[in-house]
């Protein structure tokens, strides 16, 4: 995500089958002398978002199928969640907020289910044993919400002019989809949406099918590396569409609003070579295609990482989409554990602008590194004093994690690494870190570890106590 101070350069409900699904739990104790199963958490203890995701499960796909009337701003689902339980399940919990369930199953069967808050808890007609893999099918309908955080930022479901803009970062996706909505359980995704003949709809992974029945359209995405919720998207609208390919035959797919068409083209053009340079730098692509989708510029306020095609608000500039394509590799691929861990997106992603301006003529990685410690990087003075609120690694609250620490304090830890252990070294941990947890999770102590086992006759313990984990600014050596 990008939505941090620039340089001026820079432009309730229940079913009524609740209670016979107690009285039948009742029995079934009575009867064998103890719950078979029990019920999964109702969130994973995230320090910042404790209620995000759930426990006892563990998703490996969703199918999504969707249908919006933009005029109504109704939109219909239906979520097939297929999953494995982690321990002996009566019941367990899915993300939800907003919307009206219809019905929910598993494994084909009605199952009891009633909503408190954003918790959607589904009690199967039987207990699910450890390790048994199933399938929950959610039939929901409704106007969905427009989610704002800690922040004050929106995510969610975003109206739009001409359709609407599905974003995630961190617990919005609850908004238009039941689910494990937590990074920590990533899965993969087939997402059909159905609109008004004349809009498109855009989402992540490879187009598989569009066509037109009856005035509405069909539009069918598949994701097959498994993906974070909060970077799952849909946009629509009326797209143009552009596709190409880079050198090395990646397809890319590029949607972009008709008023944002001649203003970002420029920088759009660069994008089959900014992949081409990452890849170079980071290590093979780790999805099967790229692109990105440029929307009006006052639908949303920050640039969004989504996994294959990042979205913008507006023309973007180069800096900012090389940012978010480098979280292809930083954040999309290796996924934080916790929402703790966001210091490992935003860093290495912020790092990636030193090093590409560096790369084309610009400021060195060193050169910008000393404008931040110096407080001039920024022409607000405020925001250059706001690099040392807290240490990238702690955030102050989930009001925070998004915060100029994370982002430009980040980059300067990674940069302090590559001074370290001088640039052949630096650029095997950076490949090695993206390959080693490759469509997986880590946290800062994997990372840390990581950054030590690769360069064992460094001392990196000052880096991580004044620059990573340190409150203040740290003295300059």
């Amino acid at each position: 995500m990008v939505s941090r101070p620039r340089r001026i350069t820079d432009v309730p409900r229940s079913s009524a089958s609740v209670p016979s699904a107690l009285a039948a739990a009742l029995v079934l104790t009575a009867c064998s002398g103890g719950v078979h199963g029990t019920p999964g958490a109702a969130g994973v203890r995230d320090p910042y978002f404790p209620k995000a995701g759930n426990g006892g499960y563990d998703v490996t796909h969703y199918g999504l199928t969707l249908s919006y009337d933009p005029d109504g701003r109704d939109l219909t689902g239906s979520a097939e969640i297929t999953a494995r339980a982690t321990k002996n399940l009566s019941a367990f919990h899915l993300d939800l907020k907003g919307l009206d369930v219809k019905s929910v199953t598993v494994e084909g069967r009605e199952a009891s289910w009633n909503r408190a808050g954003q918790e959607l808890t589904v009690r199967p007609h039987d207990d699910l044993d450890r390790g048994e893999t199933f399938r929950a099918t959610v039939r929901y309908s409704g106007s969905p919400e427009t989610i704002t955080d800690p922040d004050g930022s929106k995510e969610g479901w975003l109206h739009t002019a001409d359709g609407a803009l599905a974003l995630g970062e961190p617990t919005g996706s609850m908004a238009w989809f039941p689910g494990n909505h937590h990074p920590s359980d990533k899965a993969s995704y087939d997402i059909a949406v159905t609109v008004p003949e004349g809009l498109r709809a855009v989402s992540n992974g490879e187009l598989r099918s569009e066509t037109t029945r009856q005035g509405r359209s069909t539009f069918r995405w598949h994701t097959a590396e498994p993906m974070a919720s909060y970077v799952a998207m849909v946009a629509i609208g009326a797209f143009d569409i552009r596709r190409s390919t880079t050198k090395s035959g990646l397809p890319v797919y590029v949607a972009v609003d008709p008023g944002q068409a001649k203003a970002s083209a420029e920088v759009l053009a660069k994008l089959p070579g900014i992949m081409e340079w990452e890849a170079y730098n980071f290590g093979p692509y780790p999805f099967a295609s790229t692109g990105a989708v440029v929307d009006q510029g006052d639908d949303v306020g920050y640039a969004l990482e989504t996994q294959n095609r990042p979205v913008f608000p507006g023309a973007p500039d180069t800096a900012t989409l090389v940012h978010e394509l480098a979280h292809q590799w930083y954040g999309d691929s290796v996924t934080p554990r916790s929402w703790r861990d966001m210091w490992l997106n935003e860093g290495f992603a912020t790092y990636a602008e030193w090093l590409y301006e560096e790369d084309h003529g610009g400021d060195t990685a060193q050169e910008t590194f000393d404008a931040l410690y110096r407080g001039d990087y920024y022409d607000d003075a405020s925001a250059g004093e706001a690099v040392w609120a807290f240490p990238p690694a702690k955030p102050t609250s989930a009001a925070h994690i998004s915060d100029s620490p994370v982002y430009e304090r980040g980059a300067m830890v990674i940069h302090k690494i590559r001074r370290t252990v001088g640039d052949d070294t630096f650029y095997d941990i950076i490949q090695g870190w993206a390959a080693a947890h490759r469509h997986g999770n880590a946290d800062t102590a994997d990372f840390t570890a990581y950054v030590e086992k690769k360069a064992p006759d460094k001392d990196f313990s000052g880096i991580w106590k004044d620059w990573l984990y340190g409150d203040g600014k740290p003295a300059r050596p």
